[in-house]
């Protein structure tokens, strides 16, 4: 069981996974306690609104990203972030393609293979 990355992450060296919808995701670095993830949205791709029980705070790389977190909806672009407390709705649409980093404390578990959820 693995519970933390790496100290160090070389793009080019690390796995970008095609999650499909239009996205990949790239694991940037985690521990028990936080991770982060580095995700490519395609020209017109969506993040579905969903919850889960990690605070996220994202921050725009690149693109224009249509963000909705509890039903208000922003238009973000880079340079721009936004928080989504524990258990809130949130979701995304790229109208033009972009980059988003993501992190989420704890960790997201479903993200990383034998990440076990903090006790």
């Amino acid at each position: 069981m693995m519970s933390q990355s790496e100290h160090f992450s070389f793009g080019n060296e690390t796995e970008i996974e095609d999650i499909g919808g239009g996205l990949k995701r790239q694991m940037l670095g985690y521990n028990h306690e936080l991770m982060a993830v580095k995700i490519w949205f395609d020209k017109g791709a969506e993040g579905y609104v969903h919850a889960h029980r990690h605070s996220q705070v994202s921050h725009v790389v690149e693109g224009e990203f249509h963000v909705n977190v509890d039903g208000v909806i922003k238009v973000l672009k880079a340079g721009d972030s936004f928080f989504v407390p524990p258990f809130a709705d949130h979701g995304a649409v790229c109208p033009t393609g972009g980059i988003l980093i993501d992190v989420f404390s704890p960790p997201r578990e479903d993200f990383v293979e034998g990440l076990d959820a903090p006790v």
